[in-house]
């Protein structure tokens, strides 16, 4: 029997970053809709017929646990991106219409990225490693366009490009002391 592996979308890793107090909200929202458009509207004369009560119930309450999950996704995004968690749940929250979501969905910073040689979390627009100066972007000798660090040859101009090692594969060199007992 063929064993299946299971392939997760970016969407679902990003899903689980949403907070467990988000989704308690979310659920919260949902319930208190129908109990609103369900049962306190039925005591109005003039309410409309229960299917479009229902239809009523689920729209307001998908619209409302779909808010309280963005403000919860945005408080834990936020921090991955080393901006400010606060700030910007508040902004979220408290800028009417769903603008402040919208302005934080293009505002947001990159998300940052490791160096290759000390492992160091490092903004997306850096060059260089703060910590150690490694280039973050190798270049092409020959025409200075962006190669990847494992390219042997360049994809834009077809010369050979010095093999650079990544860090981690780079030979370890042994202190003095422990040279003479080998």
């Amino acid at each position: 029997m063929p064993v299946r592996t299971e392939q997760r979308t970016r969407f679902a890793d990003e899903l689980r970053r949403v907070p467990a107090w988000a989704w308690g909200l979310a659920g919260i929202a949902f319930v208190a809709a129908h109990v609103v458009f369900i049962w306190l509207m039925a005591h109005d004369p003039k309410a409309p017929a229960l299917w479009v009560r229902i239809l009523m119930a689920i729209g307001a309450g998908s619209l409302l646990g779909c808010y309280f999950l963005l403000i919860g996704y945005i408080n834990q995004d936020a921090g991955r991106r080393g901006m400010s968690r606060l700030a910007w749940t508040l902004l979220a929250v408290f800028v009417p219409n769903g603008l402040g979501i919208i302005l934080y969905f293009i505002l947001r910073q990159a998300l940052p990225s490791l160096c290759a040689r000390c492992c160091a979390h490092v903004q997306a627009s850096y060059t260089y490693c703060p910590h150690c100066g490694e280039s973050l972007s190798p270049q092409c000798p020959h025409c200075h366009h962006a190669i990847h660090p494992g390219d042997v040859f360049c994809p834009f101009c077809g010369q050979e490009v010095e093999a650079t090692r990544p860090a981690t594969q780079q030979p370890m060199t042994t202190r003095p002391e422990q040279q003479g007992n080998l």
